[in-house]
C-alpha cells in the first residue's frame, strides 16, 4: 500500500469583476485570487485491487462522500485519463475550508486529489494535462492547484501568476448560510444595474510594482448576495473593511483579529490567518 497526504488552500477574491454571460452559460471573470492559510488535509492510500474502487470518508457531516463529491469526479478523471483499471483508492478529507462560502473548499480538494494521485503514480500525467483535468471540472481548480497570488480569468481557470502579498486575513460567515456559485450568478444576473468598475486591472498595475491599495478591492457578487441576504448584510455593515470573498457568504478583513465579536453559535469564524505563496503540496 502507497500513502501520501497533502494540503489543499482556501483561497479569497481581491478583485472579482464579471465582464460578461458567456454561451455556455458561466460567466467570463477577471478576478485576483490569493490563496491563505487555511487547510484541508486529504491522506490517499492507493492498493493493487481487481477493478476501480474509490472510497471517501472525512471528518465533515456537510459534505458527501459518494459519486456526487468533486473529490470523486476527480479522481474518476485522472485513472480514466492514466488508463488506470485496477486499484483501490482510500481518500480521507479533513475539512477544515467552510463548505459553500465562497473559499473554493471543494475545488481546491479536487485540485489535490488529482495533484496527489499524480504523485502516487509517479508524475504519470504531466502538468499540461493536470492543468486540463482541473479546467474541466470546474474555475477554481487551476488556481487552488498553482496558489500564490494570480490573475484568473476566462471563467476563472485561465491563470497568470503575480507577486503574492504577505497579508494579514481574518474570515467570518454567518453560520447556517451556503451559497453556491451557481446561484451568486444567477443573483448577479437578475440586476438591473451592474457597475463594472474593472477593479482587477487598477490593482493589478499596483501588485506587480510592489503595492497595495484595499480600496481597490471589489467582488461584483457582493451587492446582490448583500440584497437577498440579512446575515451577510449584517457582517458587511459591522465589520470595518470587510470584503464578501467569491460567491460568498464568507467576508474576510485585512487584520489579524475581526474588530466585532462574533457569536459561535451564529457565526464560523477564523482569525490570524496569512496570505501564501503556495498551492497544493505534500504534507511532511
Amino acid at each position: 500500500m502507497r500513502e501520501i497526504k497533502v494540503q489543499a488552500p482556501a483561497k479569497i477574491n481581491l478583485t472579482l469583476d464579471v465582464i460578461g454571460r458567456r454561451q455556455d452559460g458561466f460567466h467570463d471573470l477577471k478576478s485576483i485570487m490569493h490563496a491563505i492559510s487555511l487547510y484541508d488535509f486529504l491522506t490517499f492510500k492507493l492498493e493493487d485491487a481487481e477493478g476501480l474502487t474509490i472510497e471517501l470518508s472525512g471528518n465533515s457531516d456537510e459534505i458527501p462522500y459518494d459519486e456526487h463529491n468533486l473529490v470523486y469526479k476527480a479522481a474518476i478523471k485522472f485513472f480514466e485519463a492514466a488508463s488506470v483499471q485496477n486499484a483501490k483508492i482510500s481518500i480521507y478529507i479533513e475539512k477544515n475550508i467552510p463548505v459553500a462560502a465562497g473559499l473554493a473548499g471543494g475545488s481546491t480538494d479536487a485540485a489535490a486529489t488529482l495533484f496527489a494521485l499524480n504523485k502516487l503514480y509517479d508524475n504519470i500525467l504531466s502538468d499540461e494535462k493536470i492543468n486540463a483535468l482541473c479546467a474541466s471540472l470546474g474555475s477554481d481548480l487551476n488556481f487552488c492547484l498553482k496558489g500564490g497570488c494570480a490573475i484568473c480569468t476566462s471563467r476563472g481557470e485561465k491563470i497568470r501568476p503575480i507577486p503574492f502579498l504577505e497579508l494579514p486575513v481574518s474570515i467570518v460567515k454567518p453560520k447556517n448560510l451556503k451559497i453556491s456559485a451557481k446561484e451568486a450568478f444567477e443573483e448577479y444576473d437578475f440586476q438591473e444595474e451592474k457597475n463594472c468598475i474593472n477593479s482587477t486591472e487598477a490593482l493589478t498595475k499596483l501588485i506587480v510594482c510592489g503595492h497595495f491599495d484595499q480600496s481597490l478591492i471589489h467582488n461584483d457578487l457582493e451587492p446582490p448576495i448583500l440584497r437577498k441576504y440579512s446575515g451577510a448584510n449584517n457582517i458587511k455593515y459591522n465589520l470595518e473593511n470587510s470584503h464578501m470573498s467569491g460567491s460568498g457568504p464568507i467576508f474576510y478583513t485585512l487584520t489579524d483579529e475581526l474588530s466585532v465579536i462574533f457569536e459561535p453559535d451564529e457565526f464560523i469564524f477564523v482569525e490570524h490567518l496569512r496570505t501564501i505563496g503556495d498551492g497544493v503540496k505534500v504534507v511532511n
